[in-house]
Protein backbone atom coordinates (compact mmCIF):
# COMPACT_ATOMS: atom_id res chain seq x y z
CA UNK A 1 0.00 0.00 0.00
CA UNK A 2 1.26 3.64 -0.67
CA UNK A 3 2.53 5.87 1.95
CA UNK A 4 -0.31 7.64 3.74
CA UNK A 5 -1.25 11.39 2.92
CA UNK A 6 -0.85 14.14 5.46
CA UNK A 7 -2.82 13.48 8.19
CA UNK A 8 -6.36 15.50 8.55
CA UNK A 9 -7.61 16.45 11.62
CA UNK A 10 -8.27 13.93 14.25
CA UNK A 11 -11.99 15.30 14.62
CA UNK A 12 -12.90 14.31 11.07
CA UNK A 13 -13.92 10.74 9.75
CA UNK A 14 -11.75 9.90 7.08
CA UNK A 15 -13.86 8.63 3.76
CA UNK A 16 -12.17 6.31 1.07
CA UNK A 17 -12.18 7.47 -2.02
CA UNK A 18 -12.87 5.26 -4.79
CA UNK A 19 -12.70 5.50 -8.49
CA UNK A 20 -13.88 2.18 -10.48
CA UNK A 21 -11.69 2.25 -13.46
CA UNK A 22 -13.63 1.13 -16.94
CA UNK A 23 -14.95 2.95 -20.17
CA UNK A 24 -18.14 3.96 -21.13
CA UNK A 25 -18.59 0.92 -23.33
CA UNK A 26 -17.67 -1.81 -20.38
CA UNK A 27 -20.87 -0.55 -17.94
CA UNK A 28 -23.12 -3.57 -17.60
CA UNK A 29 -25.98 -1.24 -19.46
CA UNK A 30 -24.27 -1.58 -22.76
CA UNK A 31 -24.08 -5.31 -22.66
CA UNK A 32 -26.81 -5.92 -25.20
CA UNK A 33 -25.57 -2.80 -27.63
CA UNK A 34 -21.71 -3.53 -27.30
CA UNK A 35 -20.46 -7.01 -27.14
CA UNK A 36 -17.24 -7.87 -25.53
CA UNK A 37 -15.59 -9.06 -29.18
CA UNK A 38 -16.09 -5.56 -30.15
CA UNK A 39 -14.34 -3.85 -26.85
CA UNK A 40 -11.13 -3.29 -28.78
CA UNK A 41 -12.67 -1.78 -31.66
CA UNK A 42 -14.24 0.75 -29.61
CA UNK A 43 -12.70 4.78 -29.17
CA UNK A 44 -11.36 4.10 -25.85
CA UNK A 45 -11.61 7.19 -23.63
CA UNK A 46 -10.89 5.84 -20.54
CA UNK A 47 -7.45 7.95 -20.12
CA UNK A 48 -9.78 11.39 -20.53
CA UNK A 49 -11.68 11.05 -17.42
CA UNK A 50 -8.96 8.98 -15.42
CA UNK A 51 -6.40 12.39 -16.22
CA UNK A 52 -9.31 14.57 -14.93
CA UNK A 53 -9.83 12.58 -11.57
CA UNK A 54 -6.17 12.31 -11.12
CA UNK A 55 -5.92 16.07 -11.46
CA UNK A 56 -8.80 16.81 -9.24
CA UNK A 57 -7.06 14.45 -6.80
CA UNK A 58 -3.88 16.34 -6.99
CA UNK A 59 -5.17 19.57 -6.46
CA UNK A 60 -7.32 18.62 -3.31
CA UNK A 61 -4.02 16.64 -2.04
CA UNK A 62 -5.55 13.41 -1.39
CA UNK A 63 -5.04 9.51 -2.13
CA UNK A 64 -7.60 7.28 -3.08
CA UNK A 65 -7.86 3.75 -4.10
CA UNK A 66 -8.47 2.68 -8.06
CA UNK A 67 -10.29 -0.54 -8.50
CA UNK A 68 -8.97 -0.94 -12.32
CA UNK A 69 -10.44 -3.55 -14.91
CA UNK A 70 -8.35 -6.26 -16.27
CA UNK A 71 -9.00 -5.53 -19.61
CA UNK A 72 -8.27 -1.84 -18.97
CA UNK A 73 -4.96 -2.59 -17.64
CA UNK A 74 -4.02 -5.15 -20.42
CA UNK A 75 -4.71 -2.20 -22.91
CA UNK A 76 -3.29 0.66 -21.13
CA UNK A 77 -0.37 -0.53 -18.32
CA UNK A 78 0.80 2.75 -18.76
CA UNK A 79 -2.25 4.20 -16.81
CA UNK A 80 -1.69 2.03 -14.30
CA UNK A 81 1.21 2.60 -13.42
CA UNK A 82 0.78 6.52 -13.19
CA UNK A 83 -2.11 5.63 -10.89
CA UNK A 84 0.34 4.23 -8.52
CA UNK A 85 2.93 6.35 -9.26
CA UNK A 86 0.71 9.38 -7.95
CA UNK A 87 0.66 7.36 -4.83
CA UNK A 88 -2.65 5.78 -5.23
CA UNK A 89 -3.61 2.46 -4.24
CA UNK A 90 -4.67 0.01 -6.91
CA UNK A 91 -7.24 -2.90 -6.71
CA UNK A 92 -9.02 -5.33 -9.26
CA UNK A 93 -12.19 -4.61 -10.45
CA UNK A 94 -12.52 -8.01 -12.65
CA UNK A 95 -11.31 -8.56 -15.94
CA UNK A 96 -14.09 -8.71 -18.08
CA UNK A 97 -16.66 -7.00 -15.54
CA UNK A 98 -19.07 -9.56 -15.69
CA UNK A 99 -22.18 -9.72 -13.15
CA UNK A 100 -20.44 -12.00 -10.21
CA UNK A 101 -24.06 -13.80 -10.16
CA UNK A 102 -23.89 -14.68 -13.58
CA UNK A 103 -20.47 -16.86 -13.35
CA UNK A 104 -19.81 -19.98 -12.09
CA UNK A 105 -17.27 -20.21 -9.17
CA UNK A 106 -14.85 -21.58 -11.37
CA UNK A 107 -15.32 -18.39 -14.06
CA UNK A 108 -14.82 -15.94 -11.36
CA UNK A 109 -11.66 -17.37 -9.78
CA UNK A 110 -10.62 -17.60 -13.30
CA UNK A 111 -11.33 -13.86 -13.52
CA UNK A 112 -10.48 -12.93 -11.11
CA UNK A 113 -6.58 -14.31 -11.25
CA UNK A 114 -6.17 -12.88 -14.93
CA UNK A 115 -7.20 -9.34 -13.52
CA UNK A 116 -5.14 -9.85 -10.65
CA UNK A 117 -1.79 -11.24 -12.96
CA UNK A 118 -2.23 -7.89 -14.94
CA UNK A 119 -2.31 -5.81 -12.73
CA UNK A 120 0.66 -6.81 -10.53
CA UNK A 121 2.45 -7.28 -13.91
CA UNK A 122 1.79 -3.91 -14.55
CA UNK A 123 2.85 -2.30 -10.92
CA UNK A 124 5.51 -4.75 -9.63
CA UNK A 125 2.81 -5.02 -6.28
CA UNK A 126 0.27 -7.75 -4.83
CA UNK A 127 -3.01 -6.41 -5.32
CA UNK A 128 -5.13 -6.87 -2.59
CA UNK A 129 -8.52 -4.86 -2.53
CA UNK A 130 -11.15 -6.12 -4.85
CA UNK A 131 -14.71 -4.38 -6.42
CA UNK A 132 -17.44 -6.52 -7.85
CA UNK A 133 -18.76 -4.98 -10.95
CA UNK A 134 -21.77 -3.20 -10.39
CA UNK A 135 -21.16 -4.19 -6.56
CA UNK A 136 -22.83 -7.50 -7.92
CA UNK A 137 -21.84 -9.60 -4.70
CA UNK A 138 -25.54 -10.05 -3.53
CA UNK A 139 -26.94 -13.09 -1.53
CA UNK A 140 -26.96 -14.96 -4.18
CA UNK A 141 -22.73 -14.65 -4.47
CA UNK A 142 -21.52 -14.64 -1.55
CA UNK A 143 -19.31 -17.77 -2.42
CA UNK A 144 -17.31 -15.18 -4.55
CA UNK A 145 -16.11 -13.85 -0.61
CA UNK A 146 -14.68 -17.72 -0.20
CA UNK A 147 -12.67 -17.33 -3.76
CA UNK A 148 -11.53 -13.68 -3.15
CA UNK A 149 -10.04 -15.35 0.14
CA UNK A 150 -8.56 -17.68 -1.12
CA UNK A 151 -6.99 -15.94 -3.99
CA UNK A 152 -5.30 -13.48 -0.77
CA UNK A 153 -7.43 -10.65 -1.10
CA UNK A 154 -7.95 -8.55 2.05
CA UNK A 155 -10.55 -6.25 1.15
CA UNK A 156 -13.43 -6.23 -0.57
CA UNK A 157 -15.91 -2.93 -1.42
CA UNK A 158 -18.47 -4.41 -3.17
CA UNK A 159 -21.68 -5.10 -0.75
CA UNK A 160 -23.93 -2.21 -1.06
CA UNK A 161 -26.77 -2.38 1.86
CA UNK A 162 -30.00 -0.84 0.08
CA UNK A 163 -32.31 -2.19 -2.87
CA UNK A 164 -31.70 -2.27 -6.13
CA UNK A 165 -32.71 -4.30 -9.30
CA UNK A 166 -28.68 -5.38 -10.25
CA UNK A 167 -27.14 -5.44 -6.45
CA UNK A 168 -27.66 -4.91 -3.05
CA UNK A 169 -28.18 -6.47 0.22
CA UNK A 170 -30.10 -4.82 2.24
CA UNK A 171 -29.70 -5.73 5.85
CA UNK A 172 -26.12 -5.85 5.72
CA UNK A 173 -23.57 -4.05 8.11
CA UNK A 174 -23.15 -0.18 7.09
CA UNK A 175 -20.05 0.25 8.69
CA UNK A 176 -16.63 -1.61 7.63
CA UNK A 177 -16.00 -4.67 9.24
CA UNK A 178 -14.74 -8.49 8.32
CA UNK A 179 -16.84 -10.50 7.08
CA UNK A 180 -15.95 -14.35 8.08
CA UNK A 181 -16.70 -17.35 6.01
CA UNK A 182 -15.86 -20.87 5.76
CA UNK A 183 -12.55 -19.85 3.97
CA UNK A 184 -11.45 -17.37 6.41
CA UNK A 185 -12.45 -13.68 6.74
CA UNK A 186 -11.90 -10.92 4.54
CA UNK A 187 -12.59 -6.80 5.12
CA UNK A 188 -15.55 -5.20 3.96
CA UNK A 189 -15.60 -1.85 3.42
CA UNK A 190 -19.73 -1.15 2.50
CA UNK A 191 -20.75 1.01 -0.06
CA UNK A 192 -22.33 4.09 2.03
CA UNK A 193 -26.44 4.35 2.46
CA UNK A 194 -27.72 6.45 4.95
CA UNK A 195 -31.03 5.63 6.94
CA UNK A 196 -34.37 8.19 6.01
CA UNK A 197 -37.48 6.87 7.77
CA UNK A 198 -36.48 2.99 8.01
CA UNK A 199 -35.21 3.24 4.39
CA UNK A 200 -31.40 2.66 3.32
CA UNK A 201 -30.88 5.27 1.20
CA UNK A 202 -27.91 5.12 -1.29
CA UNK A 203 -25.36 7.75 -1.44
CA UNK A 204 -21.93 7.48 -2.01
CA UNK A 205 -21.14 8.79 -5.83
CA UNK A 206 -21.90 7.19 -9.40
CA UNK A 207 -25.48 7.51 -10.24
CA UNK A 208 -26.50 8.59 -6.90
CA UNK A 209 -23.67 11.74 -6.86
CA UNK A 210 -25.03 12.95 -10.77
CA UNK A 211 -28.62 12.90 -9.56
CA UNK A 212 -28.89 13.74 -6.35
CA UNK A 213 -28.58 17.77 -5.94
CA UNK A 214 -25.25 18.29 -4.24
CA UNK A 215 -26.66 19.31 -1.04
CA UNK A 216 -28.16 16.04 -0.58
CA UNK A 217 -24.78 14.00 -0.96
CA UNK A 218 -23.42 16.83 1.82
CA UNK A 219 -26.39 16.19 4.26
CA UNK A 220 -26.02 12.30 3.55
CA UNK A 221 -22.32 12.52 3.64
CA UNK A 222 -22.37 14.79 7.24
CA UNK A 223 -25.12 12.39 8.59
CA UNK A 224 -23.32 9.14 8.19
CA UNK A 225 -19.88 11.02 9.47
CA UNK A 226 -21.39 12.26 12.83
CA UNK A 227 -22.28 8.79 13.32
CA UNK A 228 -18.60 7.81 13.67
CA UNK A 229 -19.19 6.07 9.77
CA UNK A 230 -16.83 6.33 6.75
CA UNK A 231 -17.96 7.19 3.23
CA UNK A 232 -16.62 4.94 0.45
CA UNK A 233 -17.41 7.05 -2.23
CA UNK A 234 -16.93 6.48 -5.78
CA UNK A 235 -16.86 7.41 -9.54
CA UNK A 236 -16.08 6.39 -12.73
CA UNK A 237 -13.76 8.33 -15.48
CA UNK A 238 -16.60 7.98 -17.74
CA UNK A 239 -18.78 10.41 -15.51
CA UNK A 240 -16.18 12.91 -15.81
CA UNK A 241 -16.45 13.22 -19.90
CA UNK A 242 -19.78 14.45 -21.13
CA UNK A 243 -17.98 13.94 -24.57
CA UNK A 244 -17.71 10.00 -24.57
CA UNK A 245 -20.29 8.55 -27.66
CA UNK A 246 -23.57 8.12 -26.99
CA UNK A 247 -24.60 4.73 -27.40
CA UNK A 248 -28.42 3.86 -28.11
CA UNK A 249 -29.30 3.05 -24.86
CA UNK A 250 -33.20 3.84 -23.58
CA UNK A 251 -35.13 4.33 -21.16
CA UNK A 252 -34.44 4.14 -17.66
CA UNK A 253 -30.15 2.27 -18.16
CA UNK A 254 -30.12 5.50 -20.42
CA UNK A 255 -30.76 8.01 -17.89
CA UNK A 256 -28.59 6.03 -15.14
CA UNK A 257 -25.82 6.75 -17.55
CA UNK A 258 -26.01 10.12 -19.40
CA UNK A 259 -27.92 12.38 -16.26
CA UNK A 260 -25.66 15.20 -15.72
CA UNK A 261 -22.59 14.24 -16.57
CA UNK A 262 -21.44 17.98 -17.19
CA UNK A 263 -21.22 18.86 -13.72
CA UNK A 264 -19.50 15.80 -12.23
CA UNK A 265 -16.29 16.94 -12.45
CA UNK A 266 -17.17 20.53 -10.50
CA UNK A 267 -19.37 18.59 -7.98
CA UNK A 268 -16.21 16.40 -7.33
CA UNK A 269 -14.07 19.26 -6.32
CA UNK A 270 -16.85 20.53 -3.83
CA UNK A 271 -16.76 17.59 -2.33
CA UNK A 272 -12.85 17.07 -1.99
CA UNK A 273 -12.94 20.34 -0.08
CA UNK A 274 -15.37 19.67 2.58
CA UNK A 275 -14.43 16.40 3.37
CA UNK A 276 -11.44 14.25 4.43
CA UNK A 277 -10.39 11.65 2.26
CA UNK A 278 -8.00 8.64 1.95
CA UNK A 279 -7.68 5.63 0.23
CA UNK A 280 -10.16 2.43 1.42
CA UNK A 281 -7.17 0.37 4.00
CA UNK A 282 -6.34 3.86 5.31
CA UNK A 283 -10.03 4.59 5.98
CA UNK A 284 -10.88 1.06 7.39
CA UNK A 285 -7.96 1.57 9.70
CA UNK A 286 -8.88 4.44 10.93
CA UNK A 287 -12.35 3.56 11.03
CA UNK A 288 -11.24 0.30 12.97
CA UNK A 289 -9.04 2.34 15.16
CA UNK A 290 -7.23 0.39 17.53
CA UNK A 291 -10.47 -2.06 18.46
CA UNK A 292 -11.00 -5.23 16.82
CA UNK A 293 -12.98 -5.32 13.87
CA UNK A 294 -16.61 -5.61 14.06
CA UNK A 295 -17.76 -9.16 12.65
CA UNK A 296 -20.42 -9.93 10.20
CA UNK A 297 -20.51 -14.26 10.60
CA UNK A 298 -21.70 -15.68 7.44
CA UNK A 299 -20.04 -19.08 7.87
CA UNK A 300 -23.37 -20.69 8.00
CA UNK A 301 -25.04 -19.08 4.33
CA UNK A 302 -23.99 -20.42 1.19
Amino acid sequence: MPDSPAEPPARQVLNALTVDVEDYFHVASFEGVVSRRQWGGMEQRVMVGAQRLLEAFAHAGVRGTFFVLGWVAEHAPGLVREIRDAGHEVGCHSYWHRLVYRQTPDQFRDDLRRARDVLQDAIGEPVVAYRAPCFSITRQSLWALDVLIEEGFQYDSSIFPTYHDRYGIAGAPLAPHRIVRAAGAIREFPLAVHQVFGYPLPLGGGGYFRLYPFAVTRWGMRAINAQGRPVAFYLHPWELDSGQPRLPLGGLNAFRHYVNLRWTEARLRRLLNEFAFGTLSEAYARAQGEEEDARWDLRQVA
